[in-house]
């Protein structure tokens, strides 16, 4: 969601005549969007801030923005930590970025608006955008959180759900395929609940008939989505799924926990019973699924019999990956309070490796089955540690490193046999080249804080 806010502040700042530069020391506005998510992510942000310090005491003319979740959170603390910040907003009216700088410099004073909820008709999606891929673009279909998960902060940050209307989505979509685009993320803080807010009973949309409509769309070929809640995955969503040529054998379902105390502590509204029995369904339904997910180690209170449970319900899971964290206690939140259940570091370090021991197994296992498969691969560009290969990513969202292709642009489609598999990539040697993008404009990558 960040990532796709970061392009519409580009879009914005490029359609009042500004220009997107790689170099810092010559920029005349710099802006950080942000997020709180994890501690570790307020003490980057504020390490950063700390070196514009320097920048703008050589170029006092140099605007600083400050935008995202952070700035939703800390508000006027940023300016009263950093005086040399000119603008922060927030979440809720990063359309107003250029009225935003244009005022602070006429006024010469810094400038903090933080809106408390979504201006609906100023959608993010409905505003102009820069984005980083020619053949690959993020989608909002809603903003926001109405769960009361403990750790999480994201409901104070993003406010309320707010689902975006169908016709508005299936619209973008269709201008995005007009301009190359192949393959879609839709995005939402919890995609399972869209549009429960748009109507009532039969009238109101559902995911599935989302994924539905926007698989109809010519010259759309991959569909993705993030992020699903356990407690809102439904079966007509994973019918969906399977039922819909363009949407992708992936699944990212985060878990959080095995155990049901810590789940029932989480307010996370399942237990590992039925997260597992949802995902046998999505498996049953369609047998090549990827299934990635997200783990919180060290939850306050969280005993060894719980973290047991927990690596039991990871080795059933037989996930492809996880992103696993250890607790980040967020000011604000439900769990935060819980100072006197928190656990020390060398327990919650020494489980880590335990719960990653087994991750890396059942990726293993799961990387392995591929070599010898003939795959779909989207070409993304050249490798990043090595320019002579190119990197593409299978529909299951493997990444694979090629050989060979010479000619072939980004936004290519090929079939390729895999050749070897790693914990974190396959291998792959193309067979035949499916199709070839016309040539587009470069597009220089944002740097996303």
């Amino acid at each position: 969601m960040n990532e796709h806010d970061s392009e519409r502040i580009a879009g914005l700042l490029e359609a009042d005549g500004m220009e997107h530069i790689d170099d810092i020391e010559s920029a005349d506005v710099v802006v950080m969007n942000t997020c709180c998510i994890r501690e570790n992510a307020d003490n980057r942000f504020y390490g950063h801030l700390g070196e514009l310090k320097a920048l703008k005491a050589t170029n006092p003319d140099l605007q600083i923005a400050i935008a995202g979740c952070l700035a939703q959170k800390d508000r006027d603390a940023i300016v009263d930590r950093a005086g040399h910040v000119d603008v922060v907003f927030g979440t809720h009216n990063l359309h107003r970025a250029v009225d935003l700088l244009r005022d602070a410099r006429t006024s010469g004073q810094p400038i903090v608006e933080i809106l408390e909820e979504q201006e609906h008709d100023e959608f993010p999606s409905a505003l102009p955008t820069r984005r980083e891929s020619s053949f690959a673009a993020w989608v909002t279909i809603q903003i926001g959180c109405d769960n009361n998960c403990a750790f999480c902060i994201v409901p104070q940050v993003r406010g309320k759900e707010i689902s975006r209307r169908m016709g508005d989505i299936v619209a973008e979509v269709a201008d995005l395929a007009k301009d190359g685009v192949t393959e879609i993320t839709l995005l939402g803080q919890n995609v399972n609940s869209y549009g429960r807010d748009l109507g009532a009973g039969q009238y109101s949309p559902k995911f599935a008939d989302l994924l539905r409509a926007v698989n109809d769309v010519a010259g759309i070929r991959r569909i993705r989505y993030t992020s699903p809640h356990p407690k809102d995955f439904r079966i007509a969503t994973i019918d969906a799924m399977s039922q819909c040529a363009n949407v992708c054998e992936h699944l990212h379902l985060p878990l959080q926990s095995g155990s049901d105390r810590i789940l029932a502590r989480m307010h996370r509204g399942y237990t590992a019973d039925r997260y597992l029995e949802r995902l046998r369904a999505a498996r049953t339904a369609m047998p090549e699924l990827a299934v990635t997910t997200d783990i919180i180690v060290g939850f306050p209170g969280e005993t060894e019999a719980d973290f047991q449970q927990t690596l039991a319900v990871a080795e059933a899971g037989d996930f492809d990956g996880a992103y696993t964290f250890v607790y980040s206690s967020r000011p604000g939140t439900e769990a935060a309070a819980w100072v006197d259940e928190m656990l020390p570091a060398s327990v919650t370090g020494e489980r880590m490796e335990r719960l990653v021991s087994i991750i890396r197994a059942s990726s293993a296992r799961r990387h392995a089955a591929y070599v010898g498969s003939t795959q779909e691969l989207l070409i993304e560009g050249p490798s990043k540690r090595d320019d002579r290969r190119l990197t593409g990513r299978t529909r299951s969202h493997k990444v694979v490193h090629l050989d060979g292709g010479d000619g072939l642009r980004a936004g290519s489609y090929v079939q390729a046999t895999i050749t070897k598999a790693f914990s974190h990539y396959l291998e792959a040697q193309i067979d035949e080249v499916i199709s070839v993008p016309a040539a587009t404009r470069v597009r220089i990558p944002l740097t996303v804080v």
